[in-house]
């Protein structure tokens, strides 16, 4: 009898663990117990314990450190949380402060580091590389009060002032001038950094290197169910996250499931910010190290690789990445290959990514995403970045909706080789170039289309799979078309008219306002109830019924510096069929009905604010009931 109550007291002492709450603040030491009263000094020690369930509280202050979790949690409810202290401001850093300078000519300053400062990484011995990557620059980088200086490559030009100063978009208040430029080497056991600060004394001014890789990320594949909330992230020496390769970002996920990312500020990643990324096990910059075959067969045959690692809804995906503020990211804002599958990407606030030009490449964007199976990318806010939104490869089941984007250099949204079915839905596209389609199988409803759209069918071959799942199926070309357009307002312009003719493209991608570009589209074409503003501009597709075209002033937006969108909205009420699954049916090349992701029939029932359509006779675009000519877009209300 003693025997059965003590076996019954040692397997309920097992089954209810208590979830514990860990405190750490700048005052604490790794010492102690981790309890408010005494509180740890690094994140990195509370890490080190927490296990499932268990919740780490971040207390104001700078954290000059990067976080290893060595574990995550059992499942979305039983998770690891990673919190900053509510109402407090917790900054987790990747770089030093520097101090010692010594100018040695006027204006010029030299500082020398050694090399056991840097610990295992050395960002100024190691160069951003990978696939689908051009450029020579470090990882590192020099930042005078939070700014970033512009790196040179020769010690010529910064003696003797004949730097170049960085191309940027976007919005350059963040950005040094050409009086700001560093450059450095290494050699006899020792960095050697020159730099440049304007007027500046640097050893009277913030001056920080960026010394780790990351700020958050693990070192294993399957580190899972990990929340990270409320924290201000920067300044860490990222490298390139090619789809072929692992992604490490200032914030990554390496390979794993159920993360939630939220209410975070992310800025100053050398190339991205948060990784929804590959592992290294499949392949790492395949094609960089093998240029026999081209990079698209590379990454066909890792599709293989990535399913027999357990690329699949139980294990990899699923995270959510909510109400950030996203910004200063040299490659990405979000970026992910097929580790983004199933997750949800909403409520972000993404705007100069890629500013400061300083490397070429064909991965950068705001969100950049290859294999996004059944995604869900909404209602974020993105802003001068190259590329607004790029889905890249296998998009299949993804749903692009209710987001805002404007003033991106090259386009809004970029779907490249993929079959679809994709849904894109009550979005307002206002840059110049709206969407650029190398793609097919998508649906495009109830959008503001404010710039041209370009075509361009593929010879590459890309996979597709099993609806929601990641079973392949085949493998096949872009042969173009098998697009649906309905109730979509095209607002159009002179600058949108003449993208057909700008030599910033090459000659085979050709741009129009409005849907003539599909007009020898190999699959058939459907489009109907959309609207023309500028009328007289438009080339309305030959496939295109019940098109109405008006002369009339189109939507007028702006964007104030307190970051409030308002938009004056001047579409007249034009009624038109409600769209579900049923009117856009299946794309052709899966045969996979655009749908939920649980498989249930979907309709387009509401507007970019989440309010109710009319069923019967929705109004055209995007917004229903239009009640105000000034409507703020932007933050959603």
């Amino acid at each position: 009898m003693i025997r059965l109550f003590v076996l019954l007291l040692t397997l309920t002492s097992h089954c209810m663990a208590f979830a514990i709450e860990y405190h750490v603040s700048p005052q604490g030491h790794d010492s102690n117990k981790g309890s408010f009263l005494a509180p740890f000094k690094t994140i990195s020690k509370a890490a080190s314990i927490a296990v499932a369930g268990d919740t780490i509280t971040v207390h104001q202050g700078v954290y000059r450190e990067m976080v290893v979790p060595p574990r995550g949690g059992n499942s979305d409810v039983k998770r690891i949380t990673y919190r900053a202290a509510p109402g407090e401001k917790v900054e987790i850093k990747g770089s030093e402060i520097i101090k010692g300078w010594q100018e040695i000519k006027p204006g010029l300053w030299m500082v020398s580091i050694p090399y056991h400062f840097f610990g295992r990484y050395n960002p100024y011995t190691d160069k951003v590389y990978g696939d689908w990557y051009n450029g020579w620059v470090h990882t590192g980088e020099v930042y005078l009060e939070g700014r970033p200086l512009s790196e040179l490559d020769s010690l010529y030009k910064i003696k003797d002032n004949h730097g170049a100063a960085k191309k940027r978009i976007g919005d350059t208040t963040h950005a040094l001038d050409i009086y700001h430029t560093w450059y450095t080497r290494s050699d006899s056991g020792y960095t050697n950094i020159y730099a440049r600060f304007g007027n500046v004394d640097p050893n009277k001014a913030m001056v920080e290197i960026n010394v780790r890789p990351a700020c958050f990320y693990p070192d294993r594949n399957f580190i899972n169910y990990i929340t990270i909330q409320g924290f201000e992230m920067s300044q860490a020496a990222t490298q390139w996250a090619a789809p072929t390769a692992e992604q490490p970002g200032l914030i990554g996920t390496n390979w794993s499931k159920g993360w939630i990312i939220e209410n975070n500020i992310i800025h100053d990643s050398k190339c991205s910010g948060i990784t929804l990324g590959k592992d290294r096990y499949t392949g790492d910059n395949t094609w960089s190290k093998d240029k026999s075959i081209d990079g698209s067969l590379h990454y066909n045959e890792m599709v293989h690789r990535v399913i027999a690692y357990g690329w699949n809804k139980d294990s990899i995906g699923s995270h959510i990445v909510r109400n950030n503020t996203i910004y200063n990211c040299g490659e990405a804002g979000i970026c992910g290959s097929f580790g983004g599958a199933y997750s949800h990407i909403t409520g972000n606030h993404i705007y100069n990514i890629y500013t400061y030009r300083v490397y070429g490449g064909a991965e950068m964007g705001a969100i950049k995403l290859h294999a996004a199976v059944d995604a869900q990318i909404n209602d974020n806010y993105v802003h001068h970045a190259n590329i607004g939104l790029w889905l890249d490869w296998m998009t299949q089941g993804t749903r692009v909706s209710g987001n805002l984007f404007h003033d991106n250099n090259e386009m809004d949204f970029f779907i490249e080789v993929s079959h679809g079915p994709y849904l894109v839905d009550n979005n307002f596209f206002l840059s110049t170039a709206s969407i650029r389609d190398m793609s097919q199988g998508g649906a495009f409803v109830h959008n503001v289309i404010g710039g041209a759209v370009s075509f361009s069918p593929q010879k590459r071959k890309t996979p597709f799979f099993s609806p929601h799942t990641t079973h392949w199926l085949g493998i096949q070309h872009i042969t173009g078309g098998d697009n649906r357009y309905y109730n979509n307002v095209f607002t159009g312009s002179p600058e949108t008219a003449k993208m057909s003719d700008t030599a910033h493209w090459p000659r085979w991608v050709k741009w129009r306002y409005g849907l003539a570009v599909y007009d020898s589209s190999l699959f058939e074409m459907t489009a109907d109830g959309n609207l023309y503003t500028n009328g007289k501009f438009a080339v309305p597709g030959v496939f295109e019924t019940q098109v109405a075209k008006t002369v009339g002033a189109p939507p007028v937006f702006n964007a104030d510096k307190r970051g409030v969108v308002t938009l004056q909205w001047n579409v007249p009420a034009s009624k038109r069929q409600e769209i579900t699954t049923a009117i856009l049916g299946k794309a052709i090349v899966p045969a996979q009905y655009f749908e939920n992701p649980d498989g249930r029939p979907l309709k387009i029932d509401r507007d970019y604010f989440g309010r109710q359509r009319n069923t019967v006779t929705p109004n055209v675009g995007p917004l229903e009931p239009v009640s105000a000519k000034n409507i703020i877009l932007w933050p959603k209300k």
